[in-house]
């Protein structure tokens, strides 16, 4: 990058930073509250949720991982972001609703609250391993590549410089994350919109044409391949995105799960009232139903332009072609000052989920760890500096761990799915039952979790030991390597039925011993919402249900 790109970048690092300060100065004496130091309660607008859910959501993997996919597999791996957009509307109408009437403000309270703490301490140790393993790990080592090979500063440099940055905005707490994430989404957008501008320009210019506009169009003739959501048994991507699994299938399991019953995502909402929470969900939607214009139509140009005969040095790693260089490539291709802008995108993607992260993890050890097991009496004020304490630890495991995980070896995005996946389809299964059934058991809980897992596993490795290959005329099983395997959403799918119908029997057996378990406060009326939410609800379902028709 040129200086003036630093200047850029350094402009966007004292706005943040800045207001952060700003707001944490503000607040500071009510930051010694726990729920508001760790929920912001009552301070959030609607705007800010859903700016912080998005900023949250959006990291390395996407901007790299989707790009790359994009590149590889088209517009179909933009399910992820528009299944998001009404998945989104279905947590706003039916589970914050559960949350918030039940003054619930962490997963792990929730499963004391409906099960019981046995449940409840095992996730709660679960999700901050995962968490920190898993999820802290993978964006702080995908940013820090990716803003290696930007900047052409040393990787661990990068890595340390991320782990800072974010740990001084999650200090403040989540009204300083839940705020400044409306800057990082605002230079999020920006810089990802200046890639796809590029990218489409030199589409269009390649070829002879005259704008972004023709651009898109020539993308679209150059690779009519890559403009389909619904993939043929046929296709070499199918075990990615198994066909109508994306509409009616796993797919609806693995948003639901990430959305409604994941600390990191829900918490942005469980400090505000219900029809802000609410307006702040449908916002996220709207910027989900965006987010492929910015991190999938990027890769998509550049699998044109490679195919044409650019690029074709620049897209390979270690002699072979990697897909994930596709997004790397075209930022380096911009002019400067826009060069810094995208540098600063990719930089507030990657802060605001660590901040997110970190903050999550904090809000869990310090509420349903340390409180319930080492500290009932503790203060709000040993709380909050307990929290603090944990955020510092977990990004320093996190940066320690990072490098020795294999990550860049696996790709981000597949790293996250391959272990998520295994505990999500009961986990979700877990959840659903406890907040609809009241005659759910702690017993048929812990079978979903364990159980869940260990089915996962089972159907992880069962195509090494039995032919799956009857399943293939359903389109449940194809070819991988002279393999049969079960598509990864698909396997979700069919272990979160297994696990409702496993926790039916065992609350049904236990029911009839006498066990009546503690049922949630859950009323049809909570579940009614404005006239304005459900235009504009229906809006979205509607602008979705024509993306799909349009690229069907």
């Amino acid at each position: 990058m040129a200086y003036q790109d630093y200047i850029v970048f350094l402009c966007y690092f004292i706005i943040v930073a800045g207001y952060g300060l700003y707001i944490y100065y503000k607040k500071k004496v009510a930051a010694q509250d726990s729920k508001d130091y760790f929920l912001a309660e009552g301070s959030l607008t609607w705007w800010a949720i859903g700016a912080s859910l998005i900023a949250s959501n959006i990291s390395a993997e996407q901007f790299i991982g989707m790009s790359g996919d994009g590149f590889q597999i088209g517009l179909a791996i933009a399910s992820y972001e528009w299944m998001a957009a009404a998945t989104l509307i279905v947590v706003a109408v039916f589970f914050l609703p559960v949350y918030l009437k039940n003054k619930i403000f962490t997963m792990p309270q929730f499963l004391n609250q409906r099960y019981n703490s046995t449940v409840s301490l095992i996730m709660a140790v679960f999700w901050l391993l995962l968490y920190i393993i898993v999820n802290l790990t993978s964006i702080l080592f995908l940013g820090a590549l990716a803003v290696s090979s930007i900047s052409g500063i040393d990787f661990m440099v990068c890595m340390y410089a991320l782990a800072i940055f974010a740990i001084i905005i999650t200090l403040g707490g989540m009204k300083v994350i839940g705020y400044t994430d409306v800057i990082q989404v605002f230079f999020l957008l920006l810089g990802g919109l200046a890639t796809t501008y590029l990218a489409l320009d030199l589409v269009s210019d390649h070829f002879g044409g005259n704008g972004v506009l023709e651009g898109f169009s020539l993308v679209k003739t150059h690779a009519s391949d890559h403009f389909h959501m619904i993939l043929e048994p046929d296709n070499e991507n199918y075990i990615d995105l198994p066909g109508l699994s994306v509409l009616i299938g796993g797919m609806w399991v693995v948003n639901l799960n990430y959305w409604g019953c994941n600390q990191y995502i829900t918490q942005r909402a469980l400090g505000a009232s219900l029809s802000t929470a609410r307006s702040g969900l449908l916002f996220a939607a709207v910027l989900k139903l965006l987010m492929p214009i910015i991190v999938v139509l990027p890769g998509i140009a550049a699998y044109v332009l490679y195919n044409d005969g650019l690029f074709q040095q620049e897209m390979l790693s270690n002699g072979e072609l990697n897909s994930d260089r596709a997004y790397p490539v075209l930022l380096s291709l911009l002019p400067t000052g826009l060069k810094g802008l995208s540098f600063a995108a990719l930089t507030a993607a990657v802060v605001a989920s660590l901040a997110g992260k970190s903050n999550s993890i904090a809000t869990i050890f310090s509420l349903d760890i340390y409180k319930n097991l080492f500290n009932k009496e503790a203060s709000e004020k040993q709380l909050v500096n307990v929290g603090k304490i944990t955020i510092i630890a977990s990004m320093v495991m996190a940066v320690l761990i990072a490098p020795y995980l294999g990550i860049d070896k696996k790709g981000g995005f597949q790293y996250i799915q391959e272990y998520t996946g295994f505990v999500s389809p009961g986990i979700f299964a877990m959840f659903l039952l406890g907040f609809f059934w009241k005659k759910t058991t702690s017993n048929a809980a812990l079978f979903a979790t364990v159980g869940g897992f260990i089915m996962s596993i089972i159907l992880k490795f069962l195509p090494g030991i039995v032919d799956l290959s009857f399943l293939a005329p359903m389109g449940f099983s194809v070819p991988v390597d002279g393999v049969y395997e079960v598509p990864f959403i698909d396997r979700v799918g069919f272990v979160f039925i297994a696990c409702v119908i496993g926790m039916f029997i065992i609350s049904k057996y236990e029911n009839r011993k006498g066990v009546v378990p503690k049922g949630l406060e859950v009323d049809a009326s909570m579940f009614k919402v404005s006239t304005k939410f459900a235009i504009s609800a229906l809006i979205i379902l509607g602008i979705t249900a024509a993306l799909y028709t349009l690229f069907w």
